[in-house]
């Protein structure tokens, strides 16, 4: 049964009054409709022991279509993209603002948590749920844009979706291939009804101008949230990064036991060189003050070569290096390969660091991280402000000027993996701070 029955806004509200059940704060209605779609994309996504929703894929398809049916079955307003990108609007009193947008991403890492990124999603659904229900109508125009391809584990770009939207992605880009089968983006755009032409063309659906606000919900990916004891954080910062996704060392094969050491070219040793080396960089810049992360995601030999009693001649391995500061990124990149120089000429094995992908630091809007700590004074919602280790499309709408804010909730057990576990009454907190961020202070 429809929620709305045409896309005409229903009895005007004060623009400055939050909708409100019967009972005030009390959010069980909603938060059943958020379980409901959550395990609707559970169950769409089912990869035991965890879910997939393939960026550009069956995964990621099914779940925008079951936003998508949900926004039609309440006659809100659905429009998608030439990169396939959702938009679900509800109409504001004044059409004529700025629009006060929300949401995430929807795809997921191959056998993932289910809350990373659609969190967002139903949050947003979920506010706009609870406005129907009540009867409200927003000052402005709302939507809640699920994002296509943030995660960069099938293709080796990050947030494809919303710089698309944006008319950022370059013709290089679409031609990159997805990590299982192969097939271009172009071509998994084009197979689901997208526009990979216009995309290449770089012609933008989103306006920065037209746009008041973004603010994303998504669950903390790390521990803070847990220790503190916190429900949920308000973003201050999202860390840039710089990674070489397939760097390797070149050194020389030989016998374990009849290669002297002055005689070897071992590529382990090199890559154990290069990681300690860093490391002593990771301290020092943190001595100095300054904000980093360093990860070696993958080392490997190569498994048909490589045997215990052979010196390894070839080693893959991963970097990712991340920092809220341009400058440190910068410093780090040069070092990263300074230090590879000095390995070469003391052990003689080359590197080959490969392509090189990186994406730009963001800072949160002030006034809106401002705004969502006096909502949480006034609901009585403990926060902290901290920054965010991982990259968010929030980082984009940002670099296009776009006033932009994040909430995290806190989650149990990291993200990335099925053990992601964030509570429904964590939840509404966060649900609470995104209907104040979206409506109040415009």
């Amino acid at each position: 049964m429809s929620m709305h029955s045409n896309n005409k806004p229903a009895a005007d509200a004060p623009s400055e009054q939050l909708s409100k059940g019967d009972d005030g704060q009390d959010w069980s209605q909603d938060l059943a409709l958020a379980s409901t779609l959550f395990d609707g994309l559970a169950r769409d996504g089912a990869d035991t022991p965890g879910i997939t929703r393939d960026s550009y894929g069956d995964g990621e398809e099914r779940a925008h279509a079951r936003i998508a049916a949900l926004a039609r079955q309440w006659d809100l307003e659905v429009r998608t993209d030439a990169a396939l990108n959702l938009y679900v609007t509800f109409p504001g009193r004044d059409r004529t603002s700025p629009v006060a947008m929300t949401g995430s991403h929807l795809d997921s890492v191959p056998c993932g948590g289910n809350f990373d990124g659609a969190a967002g999603v139903v949050a947003g659904m979920t506010v706009f749920g609870r406005w129907l229900r009540n009867g409200y109508v927003p000052p402005h125009d709302c939507t809640v844009m699920a994002v296509r391809a943030e995660e960069s584990a099938w293709f080796p770009l990050s947030y494809i979706g919303s710089k698309a939207a944006f008319g950022m992605l370059s013709g290089s880009d679409l031609d990159v291939r997805r990590s299982d089968d192969g097939r271009t983006l172009a071509a998994r755009m084009h197979a689901l009804g997208g526009d990979p032409e216009s995309v290449r063309k770089g012609e933008a659906y989103l306006a920065p101008h037209a746009i008041g606000r973004f603010v994303e919900l998504h669950i903390e990916q790390g521990p803070m949230l847990v220790e503190r004891g916190l429900p949920v954080g308000i973003v201050t910062d999202i860390r840039g990064a710089f990674r070489f996704r397939h760097a390797q060392a070149i050194g020389e094969y030989a016998h374990s036991g009849a290669a002297v050491r002055a005689m070897r070219k071992d590529a382990m040793f090199a890559v154990a060189h290069l990681i300690t080396m860093l490391d002593r960089d990771w301290d020092d810049a943190e001595a100095e003050g300054r904000d980093l992360v360093i990860t070696f995601g993958r080392v490997e030999t190569d498994p048909k070569r490589a045997d215990f009693s052979k010196v390894p001649g070839h080693v893959s391995f991963s970097i990712d290096v991340r920092s809220i500061e341009p400058d440190t990124l910068l410093r780090m990149e040069a070092r990263v390969r300074e230090r590879c120089a000095e390995i070469t000429a003391r052990l003689g094995v080359e590197f080959d660091l490969g392509l090189q992908t990186h994406s730009k630091p963001a800072a949160m809007e002030a006034a809106l991280r401002a705004s969502l700590l006096e909502g949480a004074a006034k609901y009585g919602i403990p926060a902290m402000e901290m920054a965010s280790g991982a990259g968010h499309d929030s980082a984009i709408f940002a670099g296009q000027g776009v006033p932009t804010v994040m909430i995290f909730v806190r989650n149990e057990n990291g993200s990335h993996n099925p053990d992601e576990a964030m509570t429904m009454d964590d939840f509404a907190s966060a649900l609470q701070l995104l209907e104040y961020g979206m409506i109040c202070c415009f």
